[in-house]
């Protein structure tokens, strides 16, 4: 045999021994399940890849999930499963599938062994509890909530799921006979599962981090808190949405639920009669009675909520400020984007986005007292003044509207984060907590080149799009999604998101009430990117000065809901979570519809 045959079988002896760290079938408590394993190149290195596993039995309309009964032989898991039913953008029809909920797992694997004993990352996705897929939203084989990047980069095992949402995850109507929250439900059990299964994956069942952003950040604080995860969670992060912003709690669910009741003929006089009626209900068209404006060019960016968590007494029993005391052990992370706002603000007043239209005094005054109603006139008046301070000095559009943004970022997000922050820290016992704000620019071109990171921007940093499809991103994109994973693995991994697999570019300090410590998340990032006290006066005003304020009494303070359609345009909710819905700035004792904004 010549030298070069002998290279040649060397060189495949060689690759078949790097190449042979795979998990091939693995054995869940259903049965057997069997991924696809992708090579990522001639060292070896691989990731297993299972799509479409299931957690939980084929759903039964607005009832709790149940344990899946499992399967005979070997389960296929090389496809992703349909979403859950919800409405098309053009609310018109209905796709995904009631049988819905699955899960995806992402597996690193190296050259010589199966991996053993990874952290695991679980990741609980946004679209307002109205809408999104375990997969997230895909250009062809692309799909947002691909795992690959994270589980490859950070040597984490990730998983994503589906969960109900819209009127068949979160309906309620108030009591026991739909007590609601089945979404939430739907999210414990995939967490539950992953606790029970991940190590034949090569998972550690005791670290466990579930992370989300929006509602899916919202739904991550909710998990923490809720007695039912106990022992299950060892550590959170939630982007852009937390358990206490005002849009995540539906304060009056009796109302939706007659509102969907009224709209598919079940009776609503009756809760007993009512919910019945809707359980037998064609869930399409539970799905299609509830409508809401929509806006945005390839997603919906805002939405009128009527179906969201509530307090059950039971998964969520009590008000969530009260339940800090269950994440004392849960490591955290929370934060915001720096313009979280934005695409909000630019809903409510879309002047924000256009060069030729301004905004004046009299448009933000409107938009402040449509948002803090419950402290009247007051409220409105000391808010517009809080917030104009710089008007004066620097009358330009550009601050006028930034003003603008940074008022619905303090409201609907900020504020209620640091206050999450503050409790989480308040309630800590082995706990360790960091805070985060994302800057790095949007890279929307329609947008003025004032807007920095809007509304889910960091989903494609988290997600490792601008190496996964590098001719859309630069460098400066590659350097900040590269930093955002490094921390989050590492976080996962240890604890600390400054020790584990992966180099960071600066050591992010721990979170503290007293110094209010926070990383600034930039393209270029040094020991100045640590930084204190973000927006502390307009803290101290949303959760001292305005809450001393008087709370308007009588019908004003707590209009009652329309008795039109459900189409209606309702307004934001105020900065305090408590707040009563909100009626437009006007006559307040009008009837106005019982609503919150969130993405």
């Amino acid at each position: 045999m010549g030298r070069l045959e002998l290279v040649v079988l060397g060189l495949t002896c060689c690759l078949a021994a790097v190449s042979a760290a795979k998990l091939g079938a693995v054995y869940t408590e259903g049965g057997f399940v069997e991924g696809v394993n992708k090579k990522l190149g001639l060292l070896g290195d691989s990731v297993d890849i299972f799509r479409g596993i299931p957690f939980a039995a084929p759903t039964k309309a607005l009832e709790n999930p149940q344990r899946h009964p499992g399967w005979q032989g070997t389960l296929k898991a090389k496809e992703f499963k349909k979403r859950c039913l919800q409405a098309t953008i053009t609310q018109d029809d209905t796709y995904g599938d009631e049988d819905c909920l699955y899960l995806n797992i992402w597996v690193p694997q190296g050259r010589k062994q199966v991996s053993q004993g990874l952290p695991v990352m679980v990741w609980i996705y946004g679209g307002a509890f109205l809408m999104g897929a375990g997969h997230g939203a895909n250009f062809r084989k692309n799909y947002l909530y691909d795992g690959e990047e994270i589980a490859t980069r950070g040597n984490v095992i990730v998983v994503t799921f589906n969960y109900r949402v819209g009127p068949l995850g979160f309906l309620s109507t108030g009591d026991a006979n739909l007590p609601g929250n089945y979404g939430l439900r739907d999210q414990h059990m995939a967490i539950a599962w992953v606790k029970r299964n991940i190590a034949a994956f090569g998972g550690d069942p005791n670290s466990i981090t579930i992370f989300g952003e929006s509602a899916g950040g919202a739904s991550v604080s909710l998990q923490t808190l809720s007695p039912y995860n106990k022992g299950l969670i060892r550590r959170a992060i939630s982007q852009s949405g937390v358990a206490l912003s005002p849009w995540v709690i539906q304060k009056n669910p009796l109302f939706w639920a007659k509102k969907i009741a009224e709209k598919v003929g079940c009776p609503v006089d009756n809760t007993t009669r009512m919910a019945k009626c809707l359980k037998v209900t064609d869930p399409r068209a539970l799905t299609l009675a509830y409508k809401m404006p929509l806006a945005g060019m390839e997603y919906p960016m805002l939405h009128y909520l009527g179906f969201t968590p509530v307090i059950d007494g039971d998964f969520i029993p009590d008000d969530p400020v009260n339940l800090y005391a269950n994440t004392a052990d849960i490591d955290y992370i929370a934060g915001t984007n720096n313009m979280d706002g934005h695409i909000f603000a630019s809903i409510d007043m879309p002047a924000i986005n256009k060069d030729k239209k301004d905004v004046t005094e009299e448009d933000f005054y409107k938009l402040v007292s449509g948002l803090t109603i419950t402290k009247g006139l007051a409220g409105a008046r000391s808010t517009f003044d809080v917030y104009t301070k710089s008007w004066a000095q620097d009358p330009s559009q550009e601050n006028k509207k930034k003003t603008v943004v940074d008022f619905e970022t303090d409201i609907l997000f900020l504020v209620p984060t640091e206050i999450a922050l503050a409790q989480h820290r308040a309630n800590a016992r082995s706990a360790k907590t960091y805070t985060y704000l994302f800057s790095h620019p949007s890279r929307m071109p329609v947008y003025p080149k004032w807007v920095g990171a809007d509304h889910a921007d960091d989903i494609q940093y988290v997600f490792g799009k601008p190496m996964a499809t590098p001719l859309g991103y630069r460098n400066q994109d590659r350097t900040v999604s590269k930093t955002m994973i490094a921390y989050w693995t590492n976080f996962a991994r240890t604890g600390d998101p400054n020790m584990g697999h992966s180099a960071v570019p600066t050591h992010w300090d721990a979170y503290t009430v007293e110094k209010g410590s926070y990383l600034e998340i930039t393209k270029k990032m040094d020991g100045s990117s640590m930084k204190q006290n973000l927006r502390t006066s307009y803290l101290r005003y949303w959760t001292l000065d305005y809450l001393m304020l008087p709370t308007v009494t009588g019908d004003g303070a707590a209009p009652a809901p329309p008795s039109g359609d459900s189409e209606a345009a309702p307004v934001p909710p105020s900065g305090d979570s408590e707040a009563a819905p909100v009626p437009p700035s006007g006559d307040s004792d009008g009837a106005q519809m019982p609503v919150v904004v969130g993405f």
